[in-house]
């Protein structure tokens, strides 16, 4: 899995250092919804059953592939 260096900095922090990089990976192949920022970054939301089925929102690099940030978006209904 390709990611930039904020990512690997901020997947340390306590409450990012439970979610798994094979959620990650399915959200990004399996997206309930996607939004494509003005920036050209990707958001991409999926229910992760083995977390009781909260949002983990994925943000890709414009290139569809390197994640740039990965948390669970308790906004997202």
């Amino acid at each position: 899995m390709k990611c930039t260096q904020y990512f690997l900095s901020t997947c340390q922090r306590a409450d990012r250092a439970c979610i798994e990089t094979a959620w990650i990976e399915f959200v990004i192949q399996h997206p309930a919804q996607e939004l494509i920022q003005q920036d050209g970054r990707i958001r991409r939301w999926a229910s992760i059953s083995e977390a009781n089925g909260k949002y983990l929102r994925v943000v890709l690099l414009p290139d569809g592939e390197t994640v740039h940030n990965a948390f669970f978006d308790r906004g997202f209904a």
